[in-house]
């Protein structure tokens, strides 16, 4: 068990959103991404990888100069739009220490990108009447928490969800240290982390200033769990990933122990790249669920940048109107994101752009919603690096040209 929570500082605005066409308007922050050192309690058995599907069109030859110049194990992409999967490829290696290459069926760690899934889950519990966007912690937890302190009492989810509450980037240290090692079910650590820092302030006043907070999706994702009484895997599961039809979307490190199946996350090493494999330290802690948990496919993945797409433009059933709004704006102009998404603009995207990263300490997964543009972009690689920024950037920006020239 490690003494300290690790982290990979990925500053928002400084990689796909700054290219030569636009920056986003948003102050970069800090995007949490990694509590390394403990194996998630349970993976997800992995199935064979499947071939870029007949009616997508490969950009693996678009992506392999990129992945090539980088020195990057491995790097994939996809276009989508409110039809569907446009185009996806992947090029590279599953290990630095193995020539199997990935494939555009494999599957990749999200990271805090799983922040945009909780968020569309709160929204779909809200269309059940589980729980409203302004139910405060003091709802969900008063009753069952006499010593809880006063100033979390009107916290609402939507805060949370948008980064206003006032919680701390991520839980103390001591807490996780307790909790962690007792061996309990995830849903029960993450009740018991989330009890103990409620009987603490708040790191910062609540609704006073945006600051990106793992600690604040996973109370967010307790207080889901409360309201529907069901453990966020399971309401993940049956509310979001069923539905859209994500069947090989699942929480932890991808892949099967021993086995090259999937690809592995790296870390820099004196050497070059140096995989993870799969076991304790290969993922963050499961309790973290709600804020950073998943891997998926480009083509799962596709499927919920889709709905989010259509239900922009009043298309996708999955949710009402309403709610598709309230996911894609933030209340304020003051906010810096609405719930699940880091909102700014960009002269591709042709004004708004909805954006988020994510890691796990070992990957990186990012994906670019432009709604005025029906388009979204989505990259992801198998390592956490600064390395990233440069072939992401130039990854993006021929992603963009190659969607804009098959759509004339």
């Amino acid at each position: 068990m490690p003494t300290r929570m690790r982290g990979e500082s990925v500053a928002v605005g400084a990689t796909a959103a700054s290219t030569s066409e636009g920056t986003l308007s948003a102050t970069p922050m800090t995007l949490l991404l990694a509590c390394a050192g403990l194996a998630l309690f349970a993976q997800s058995p992995t199935t064979a990888a499947r071939p870029v599907p007949a009616a997508a069109r490969d950009v693996t030859e678009l992506i392999r100069p990129i992945a090539a110049k980088s020195g990057i194990p491995a790097l994939g992409a996809a276009i989508v739009t409110s039809d569907g999967l446009e185009a996806l490829g992947a090029f590279g290696l599953r290990s630095s220490a193995a020539a199997t290459p990935v494939t555009a069926g494999d599957q990749w760690h999200i990271g805090s990108c799983t922040k945009t899934l909780t968020a569309t889950l709160a929204a779909r519990l809200v269309e059940r009447g589980k729980i409203q966007f302004e139910t405060t912690v003091g709802e969900v937890f008063g009753p069952r928490l006499a010593d809880m302190d006063k100033h979390w009492s009107g916290v609402s989810l939507e805060l949370l969800l948008c980064h206003r509450s006032g919680a701390e980037l991520n839980f103390d240290e001591a807490i996780w240290e307790r909790t962690v090692l007792g061996g309990a079910a995830p849903r029960e650590q993450r009740r018991l982390l989330v009890e103990d820092a409620l009987r603490r302030a708040p790191h910062s006043k609540p609704d006073t200033a945006t600051t990106y907070s793992n600690a604040g999706y996973m109370i967010a994702g307790a207080m889901l769990e409360q309201r529907a009484d069901a453990a966020w895997e399971d309401l993940i599961r049956t509310e979001v990933l069923v539905p859209l039809g994500m069947t090989r979307t699942a929480c932890g490190a991808p892949g099967t122990p021993e086995r090259l199946d999937q690809p592995l996350g790296h870390v820099r090493a004196e050497s070059g790249w140096s995989p993870i494999a799969l076991g304790p330290g290969a993922d963050n802690p499961a309790a973290t669920g709600p804020a950073g948990a998943l891997h998926t496919t480009l083509g799962d993945w596709s499927r919920f940048a889709a709905a989010h797409l259509a239900g922009a433009r009043g298309e996708a059933s999955f949710l009402t109107s309403a709610s598709w709004k309230r996911l894609h704006a933030p209340r304020s102009a003051e906010w810096e994101y609405a719930p699940g998404w880091v909102v700014g603009e960009a002269k591709w995207a042709g004004g708004k752009l909805l954006r988020h990263m994510g890691s796990n300490g070992f990957w990186i997964a990012e994906a670019s919603l432009s709604l005025e543009r029906n388009v979204a972009i989505l990259l992801v690689t198998n390592v956490s690096d600064d390395a990233v920024e440069a072939p992401f950037r130039e990854l993006l920006e021929a992603l963009i040209a190659d969607h804009a020239a098959h759509a004339k």
